[in-house]
């Protein structure tokens, strides 16, 4: 597997690949070193104009495609991610930080969600009314248009491919907005879909100021929906901008989650599935389990369990085979989770493990902290990083409760071998998913999306698939 950093960054649209060639230049940074490595174009007014303009094109052209060739394209797509896993892994790993085997996991995962939408999209059925005698009345499906996509950096190859896949399966044109922190394995991703054998115009990838980009895709006409995965504030943001002109929004927009551990649970198998959870990609996972509620009986041998195995997690670079945890995707990470850390240890809150920033790089020591109060910081903000923090509950009603006085729902976990503590919990927890024993909430043919301040509407499975799609009602008599 080769470890350089080799990339043809471009814009994709209409077809072809736009370098420099004039346009401003952002710096590609390598998080385990803090070193730039390459610099990515970014779009101007006239390449986003050009971009709507083939993205209307396409749509025309895609919506009357054949569902059988659609599926051909996006199947043939996923056998040439497969085939170019390692290079597409590697340049994931250089651009964003996380260790070389989730990289490559987050690219097959990619592949799946391509190959489980192209055979989804022949099974998107209508409704046929019933009547009377000499009547008929139908219910079908069809693309909602072009779609304006925007994806972030923490998985910036499965969540674009998430968005790409369901919208060209049903039908739609898509312009992806990727990060610019990671285009070289966006760009291949792409490049995959282009040799595959879509039609040009039909997908388009830029790049850009974020807040440029945005306006000025959501202010035109042409764009009929809008898909967006990060921060609650931009989401919220985005979802003014699509107002004005009544666009489908679909959000995903980040969570809280809280982890229940109760004292009937395999103490010692919870403890080896939830850390190494935790630190998978430093921490930067919108469902990443953070608040660890303990039951009080138990509470003090989960944390002193904790604690000895996060000493034990290898931090370093992505490439490096004894690196457990990568570096932080940016540098602004390490300073915004060293000041939820000092908060919360002067509220109280005890550092059982880590705690501190690295000497190079975006590193942030794998961290728990213990005892800590309502009142921190880190209680009531996702912190998005390498920190578990954890208290005692007394009871089940305390813990639904600790687990739902957030603003945020998207994912909840739990574990217990009582089955009625289960079921109770699978109603009772305010969150779009549950995971019950298991941290597995992502599924190519289930959906994913959250309620409250986590957004709404879903990606993935058949309902991810619907919400690029519009249902017509044909009465005839």
């Amino acid at each position: 597997m080769t470890t350089q950093y080799d990339a043809d960054l471009a814009l994709f649209i209409n077809g072809g690949w736009k370098i420099g060639e004039g346009r401003d230049l952002f710096p590609v940074v390598n998080p385990a070193s803090g070193d730039t490595i390459a610099e990515v174009p970014l779009a101007t007014p006239a390449d986003l104009d050009a971009a709507l303009a083939a993205a209307e094109t396409g749509f025309a052209l895609w919506k009357n495609t054949p569902v059988e060739q659609r599926a051909a394209v996006l199947k043939k797509a996923a056998a040439l991610i497969r085939e170019r896993a390692d290079t597409i892994a590697t340049l994931l790993t250089l651009e964003q930080g996380k260790v070389i085997a989730e990289a490559r996991a987050e690219v097959l995962s990619s592949a799946q969600t391509f190959d489980w939408c192209a055979e989804e999209a022949s099974r998107t059925y209508g409704r046929v009314l019933v009547r009377p005698t000499g009547q008929r009345a139908m219910v079908i499906k069809q693309p909602v248009g072009p779609v304006a996509a925007f994806s972030p950096w923490n998985f910036p190859v499965y969540l674009m491919a998430k968005k790409l896949a369901a919208a060209l399966a049903a039908g739609c044109s898509v312009i992806a907005k990727p990060p610019e922190e990671t285009p070289g394995c966006t760009g291949a991703v792409m490049r995959c879909l282009a040799d595959a054998g879509l039609p040009a115009g039909v997908a388009q990838l830029v790049h850009g100021v974020p807040d440029m980009v945005s306006r000025h895709l959501i202010a035109s006409p042409v764009i009929r929906k809008v898909s967006f995965t990060g921060s609650i504030p931009v989401g919220k943001h985005l979802m003014r901008l699509s107002a004005d002109s009544l666009k489908r929004v679909t959000m995903e927009l980040g969570g809280h989650a809280p982890v229940l551990v109760f004292e009937d649970c395999d103490l010692e198998k919870t403890l080896d599935m939830v850390v190494p959870q935790k630190f998978r990609n430093a921490g930067q996972v919108c469902v990443s389990p953070t608040r660890f509620y303990v039951q009080q009986s138990i509470y003090q041998r989960f944390v002193d369990g904790f604690a000895e195995r996060t000493q034990g997690i290898t931090a370093g670079s992505g490439l490096d085979s004894d690196s457990k945890m990568g570096p932080l995707a940016n540098v602004r990470r390490p300073g915004a989770i060293e000041a939820l850390v000092e908060d919360a240890a002067a509220k109280g809150a005890k550092v059982r493990a880590g705690g501190k920033r690295g000497n190079a790089g975006f590193f942030f020591q794998p961290t728990l902290l213990a005892d800590v109060p309502d009142s921190a910081d880190i209680m009531n903000n996702e912190p998005f990083g390498p920190v578990a923090v954890a208290a005692p509950f007394a009871d089940l009603d305390d813990a639904i409760a600790k687990a739902n006085r957030l603003p945020y729902g998207l994912a909840s976990f739990a574990f217990t071998q009582n089955l009625r503590t289960a079921n109770l919990l699978g109603d009772a927890l305010e969150s779009g998913m549950v995971g019950i024993n298991t941290f597995a909430v992502s599924a190519a043919d289930a959906p994913f999306g959250g309620i409250k301040d986590s957004g709404f509407g879903s990606e993935g499975g058949p309902e991810g698939m619907d919400s690029y799609m519009v249902p017509k009602a044909i009465h005839q008599a």
